[in-house]
């Protein structure tokens, strides 16, 4: 790989700037493209922009930049998203910033001519580097290391950058996008650190994100991902219509949609299940109550452990005799168990509490 050191202005990178939803973000002319495939959205926040301008203002010296060369002749930003579009989104007056404290915020065309002049005169340095694209993600990779820290769908949308990963960013990537409209009330996330098309991806390939993305890298679409998950929204709403947020963003619902999809399920009476556990109070997992009324599996939901002063009351009625093989024990090598379990309604409280050796223990749950 060749690496050549470039100068150039805040006005040369300024010149030609677009910034488009669909096509992309352009500077330098039309010459660089600020947003290629393998590059995250925009996540600076407004003060991390006001910073950025603050510090070229002060002709205090930024990070150094770093392009590839394509075989056009034209230039992809490599590191220096953030900072190249926080600098055209203030030149173009979609911001203002406070240059001084107590000043009144100020937009780019507000400034005097001297500020603005200073602004535009101000020198970037951009290392530009010619090779194969391989050698392009590798360098990407290692330089991001010491800036905002890349996610792992953020290096996977890099690796296997192609027609599928532009169109999957369209739908599941972008601020709004119609992946948020459709589900964000049943998932958490942000979709511009690309965790709405990860989550989506685990669904539908079963964890597998890389395996997934690696068979369909060159899908002239994404149709296949965008109908898997419009069908597990719609079962989600259509099998557990009554919606509480804070539990249900936090539910895996491609997983048990791949499990259940194909049985008949009624709604009322998982309603029904699901309210009366809503209330348990040894329920700790609330979250897990959607699928635990699918499989019946207790492990989804915490159920609510005796506490210390529970164990050691009832460990000292029992003078330490395990209620099972009538052996004695020291504490630590006892373990709490309910005399009732929970599902046949035995609940957490001393009364229910009996002490017994791990030996015993282990044998009576996993009968």
């Amino acid at each position: 790989m060749e690496i050549k050191l470039k100068e150039i202005t805040i006005k040369d990178l300024w010149e030609g700037y677009e910034n488009n939803e669909e096509l992309g973000v352009v500077a330098y002319g039309g010459k660089l493209d600020v947003r290629p495939p393998y590059q995250r959205e925009f996540i600076y926040k407004p003060e991390q922009q006001r910073e950025v301008i603050k510090t070229v203002s002060k002709n205090f010296p930024l990070n150094v930049m770093y392009w590839a060369t394509r075989d056009d002749g034209t230039f992809e930003v490599i590191d220096g998203q953030q900072r190249t579009m926080s600098i055209c989104e203030y030149l173009e007056g979609n911001f203002s910033v406070d240059f001084r404290k107590d000043d009144h915020p100020m937009t780019f065309g507000g400034l005097q001519p001297d500020k603005q002049k200073a602004i535009l005169d101000y020198k970037l340095t951009v290392y530009v580097c010619t090779g194969e694209a391989s050698e392009k993600l590798d360098w990407f990779e290692t330089i991001n290391i010491a800036g905002e820290k890349l996610t792992a769908q953020e290096l996977r949308n890099a690796v296997y950058s192609g027609p599928f990963v532009t169109e999957a960013k369209k739908k599941f990537s972008k601020t709004g996008c119609v992946a948020y409209k459709l589900g964000n009330k049943y998932m958490s996330g942000s979709c511009i650190r690309q965790e709405y098309l990860e989550t989506v991806i685990e669904w539908i390939n079963g964890g597998d994100v890389s395996g997934y993305m690696s068979k369909h890298q060159n899908d002239k679409n994404a149709d296949e991902l965008w109908k898997y998950f419009q069908s597990v929204i719609e079962w989600v709403k259509a099998t557990f219509p009554t919606y509480r947020s804070k539990e249900m963003k936090s539910v895996q619902w491609g997983f048990l949609y791949n499990q259940f999809k194909d049985k008949k399920l009624d709604a009322a009476e998982l309603e029904n299940c699901i309210a009366k556990l809503m209330k348990d109070s040894d329920v700790q997992k609330k979250s897990g109550i959607y699928p635990y009324v699918l499989d019946g599996d207790e492990k989804h939901l915490s159920i609510r452990a005796f506490d210390d002063n529970t164990k050691r009351e009832v460990y000292e009625n029992q003078n330490g005799i395990c209620k099972i093989c009538g052996e004695h024990f020291e504490i630590e090598q006892m373990e709490a168990d309910h005399i009732k379990p929970w599902c046949q309604g035995g609940h957490t409280v001393k009364e229910n509490c009996q002490m017994l050796c791990k030996k015993c223990n282990r044998e009576k749950s996993g009968k």
